[in-house]
């Protein structure tokens, strides 16, 4: 089944210089880029983006650190988009991520963790509405035949 979720390249992937091989990484992987932007995040766009989290503890510092510096937004999509853009990205505290994800080859603390995904279909819907809300593109690869599907080529 294909799927669409929202990525966000945090402050700290653009400061780094390592936004473009984040990307990178999962266009390899076979997830297809329906939307790009590269965007300053004012603190209106940040609390809605973050409502989810308003009074937690933490919630001051996130909108803090989005809107430090632009980010890079995108709309991947492919077979099981979520859950695949989960696993690559790894555990929210960059400690406890697993090698070879991008939090546990590239960070290191705290909110210094790269890299927002979308966590389910609904939140990835309204994620996407409130990024992109001229839509996204739509297309096919001639490559996604051999990526995305378990049947022989015709």
């Amino acid at each position: 089944m294909s799927e669409r979720t929202l990525v966000i390249l945090k402050p700290d992937a653009v400061q780094r210089a390592i936004a473009a091989e984040i990307l990178s990484r999962f266009e390899r992987r076979g997830l297809r880029i329906v939307a790009l932007g590269l965007l300053k995040v004012d603190r209106a766009m940040a609390e809605r983006h973050y409502a989810v989290h308003k009074g937690k503890f933490f919630y001051d510092e996130l909108v803090k650190t989005i809107t430090a510096s632009p980010v890079i937004a995108a709309v991947l999509e492919g077979p099981n988009a979520i859950a695949v853009v989960r696993a690559m990205v790894g555990a929210t505290r960059p400690h406890e991520a697993a090698p070879g994800s991008i939090r546990g080859d590239y960070a290191l603390v705290g909110l210094r963790n790269l890299v927002h995904a979308s966590d389910a279909l609904e939140t990835a819907a309204s994620e996407i509405a409130l990024w992109f809300p001229d839509g996204i593109v739509s297309y096919e690869r001639g490559i996604d035949r051999w990526i995305s599907t378990d049947k022989a080529p015709s």
